[in-house]
C-alpha cells in the first residue's frame, strides 16, 4: 500500500493528486462510481488541470509524437485533445499535415479554441464513440489518456479510433517497470502500472499489427511506451 501511494504522487502531478483527494471528500457518494470502474468527468472542467495539461509533455512525449508524425501527411486526428497544445507543436512542426481534435470536455475544447485551434477543427465527444466518417482520417495519436478508460472502454476506444483512421494510431500510455499488473488504481480512474502483455493483449483484439516504442516518459515505478496500432 506504501509503495502504490508512493506511485501515485510520483505519477500524477500534485495538482491533479490534490484535485482527486479533495473531488472524493466532497463526493463520498459518488465512490461507488470508482468502485465500479467507471469514469467521473469532473477533472475535466477544473481550472487547475487544464493548466498542467499545457506544460507536462514538453520534455518528452511532445518531442516523440513530432518525429512519429514527421513524414506523414493527410487528416490527422488528436483524441482527447485537451487545450490544443499537442495539436499547435504539430501545426508548427508539419505543414503538411490537417490536424483535427477532440475531447470529452467542452470546457477543454474552449481553451483549445481561446488558444487558437480553429473550431471547425474541433468536437466535442466520447473517445469511445468518435462522430467520424469511416477513414476520415490517415492517422490518429493520444498522448496519456487511454489508460484513463476502463478495460470495456479501451476496447470502444479502440474500435472506434480504428474505424475513423486508415492506416495507424499511436497512443502514448504508462506501463509498470517491474512488468507486473496493479490494475484499475483507484479512485484515480487509470491503468497506469499495468505490463505490456497486458496492453498487447487488449489491443489485439481489436488491431491486426502492435508493435510497442519505447518513451521517454518515466517515473520511479512506470515507464511511457507507444502503441504503434494498424489495421
Amino acid at each position: 500500500m506504501k509503495k502504490m501511494k508512493s506511485f501515485i504522487k510520483l505519477l500524477i502531478p500534485p495538482i491533479i493528486l490534490n484535485f482527486f483527494k479533495l473531488f472524493t471528500k466532497k463526493n463520498k457518494k459518488n465512490y461507488s462510481d470508482f468502485q465500479n470502474k467507471k469514469q467521473s468527468l469532473e477533472i475535466y472542467y477544473d481550472e487547475k488541470m487544464a493548466h498542467s495539461l499545457d506544460t507536462w509533455g514538453e520534455r518528452n512525449v511532445w518531442i516523440e509524437i513530432q518525429h512519429l508524425l514527421l513524414n506523414k501527411t493527410g487528416r490527422i486526428l488528436d483524441i482527447a485533445c485537451g487545450t490544443g497544445r499537442t495539436m499547435n507543436i504539430l501545426l508548427k512542426s508539419n505543414a503538411n499535415i490537417d490536424i483535427y481534435g477532440c475531447d470529452i470536455s467542452d470546457f477543454l475544447i474552449k481553451k483549445a479554441i481561446h488558444n487558437g485551434i480553429s473550431s471547425d477543427k474541433l468536437k466535442v465527444c466520447d473517445a469511445t464513440n468518435l462522430p467520424y466518417k469511416e477513414n476520415f482520417f490517415d492517422y490518429c495519436y493520444s498522448i496519456g489518456s487511454l489508460e484513463h478508460f476502463t478495460e470495456s472502454q479501451i476496447i470502444e476506444f479502440l474500435i472506434s479510433s480504428k474505424k475513423v483512421t486508415k492506416y495507424y494510431g499511436f497512443h502514448q500510455i504508462p506501463m509498470s517497470r517491474s512488468n507486473t499488473n496493479e490494475g484499475w488504481i483507484e479512485p484515480y480512474q487509470s491503468y497506469h502500472n499495468n505490463s505490456e502483455e497486458w496492453w498487447l493483449t487488449i489491443c489485439s483484439k481489436v488491431f491486426n499489427q502492435v508493435k510497442v516504442l519505447d518513451s521517454g516518459w518515466e517515473e520511479q515505478l512506470s515507464i511511457g511506451k507507444w502503441l504503434i496500432l494498424n489495421k
